[in-house]
This record gives structure tokens, C-alpha cells and sequence, in this order.
């Protein structure tokens, strides 16, 4: 039997270094909308839903079809506020409310609107061909931001290289000697039901971890309005919009 997989859009109201980011205008339409229509339009989820606790996202979400079950609870919207209790929330009153318990579950944040549906059906069969406990999306590091090229400042003020404390003149210069690095772009967290309510180790990841390796810029990150900038020329330059 084909397994189930939950899609979680979570978009909570309060935003400070862009307010009101998940209901503003994006290149001519909502930025949690281009979330809720690549996953709509993906085919591969048994249900989408919101966690929200802004009544604006969720007029936007069921205009287009997204469901929006319940509103999450003030205490899970703070800044702070990690994904974990807010996924365990979500899962617990779709099973206690609903009897509704998917086999998997991916979260999809409404700060990567180039994220397609493509991204999302293959890092599912990901998944089901890797055997992992989940997936995460992630995209290589430039050279030039590379670990092993970075500094840190000793108490003198003096540079050293960051990873191992050694003389900058050690500093790898070839490019092409460098070992390929990747990093979560935020645009895929897919994960088994289980491990969120693991009774030792509770956690969104599990112990196998497969990485979906997303070129750019398809997993642009939102954060604030430099990326926001970026993103909209991305839409355009795509033809996203």
C-alpha cells in the first residue's frame, strides 16, 4: 500500500524582519500562496493543511484550497517557538480529533516560494527508495563561504583558520581541493510520523537522514527583505509569476 504523506504549511502571524510576510504580495500574489499551489499541485500529498493563528494566511490558504483544521494555539506562535512542538501539536489533533495518523509528514515553509513540484514528489521517492527516516533539502556551498577557507579571531585579534585553529597561511587556495559541503536550504523537511513522537528521542529527522540535493535557486530562503528582493527577480527570471 502506498504510504501517506501529510503536507504542514506553517505560517504563524507574527513576523518582524518582514511584518505580515506570509500574506504580502509576492510578485503579484501572496508568498504562502506559491507554497500551498506547488504542493497542491505536486499530487503527492494524502492532505495539506495549515498551522496558522493568522486569520489572514488562512482565508488565502482556503481560497485555494488548503485545509486549515484547527488554529494553533497562541503558546506555539512566539518567535522562538521550534517546529517540533508545533508538528506534534498538529499531528496530535489530526489523530485524536480526526483519527487521522499519515505515515509520513513534510513540513513546507512558506519563506521558499521557488520550491516546485517536482522538488517535492522526488525527495518523497527519495524517501521510499532510501529507507531513511527522513529527507531534508539542501544546496552546496560556495567556495568562497566555505568552512574550510572561513576565520575566526583570536583574543589578540589575530585571524586563524576557523576549522582547526591553524595558521591562515594553511588556507586551502584551490578551489578544486576543496571537499564538496551542502547546507539545509529550509525548502524540504519530509519525515516519519514515528520519530516525531519517539519516546526516547523525539525529533523531526530520526537517525537516517537522506539529502535531497536542490540546485539553486530553487531552495531561496526568505528572511528578510534582501532575500525578499532576490526572491521576486527569481520569480521573474524563471517565470514563475
Amino acid at each position: 500500500m502506498k504510504p501517506t504523506v501529510l503536507g504542514v504549511i506553517t505560517a504563524r502571524a507574527g513576523s518582524k524582519g518582514i511584518p505580515g510576510k506570509n500574506t504580502k504580495p509576492l510578485a503579484g500574489k501572496p508568498l504562502i500562496a506559491y507554497t500551498i499551489d506547488a504542493a497542491l499541485a505536486s499530487g503527492a500529498f494524502d492532505r495539506v493543511i495549515l498551522s496558522t493563528d493568522d486569520e489572514a494566511a488562512a482565508a488565502i490558504a482556503r481560497a485555494r484550497g488548503c485545509e486549515v483544521p484547527f488554529v494553533r494555539p497562541a503558546a506555539l506562535c512566539a518567535d522562538d517557538t521550534p517546529h517540533l512542538p508545533v508538528m506534534q501539536h498538529a499531528l496530535r489533533w489530526l489523530r485524536d480529533e480526526q483519527q487521522y495518523r499519515p505515515d509520513w509528514v513534510m513540513i513546507l515553509l512558506p519563506t521558499s516560494p521557488l520550491r516546485q513540484p517536482r522538488h517535492i514528489v522526488e525527495s518523497i521517492d527519495l524517501a521510499g527508495r532510501s529507507g531513511a527516516d527522513s529527507v531534508v533539502g539542501v544546496e552546496e556551498v560556495p567556495a568562497h563561504f566555505h568552512p574550510m577557507r572561513g576565520v575566526t579571531i583570536d583574543e589578540g585579534g589575530f585571524a586563524r583558520l576557523f576549522m582547526t585553529g591553524a595558521p591562515v597561511k594553511r588556507r586551502p587556495v584551490r578551489r578544486q581541493g576543496l571537499p564538496p559541503m551542502w547546507v539545509f536550504n529550509g525548502a524540504i523537511y519530509l519525515f516519519r510520523t514515528d520519530v516525531l513522537f519517539d519516546p526516547l528521542d523525539p525529533s523531526l529527522y530520526g537517525d537516517r537522514v537522506a539529502a535531497y540535493v536542490m540546485p539553486h535557486p530553487y531552495g531561496h530562503n526568505i528572511d528578510d527583505p534582501a532575500d525578499w528582493a532576490e526572491a521576486e527577480r527569481q520569480i521573474h527570471a524563471l517565470g514563475l509569476a
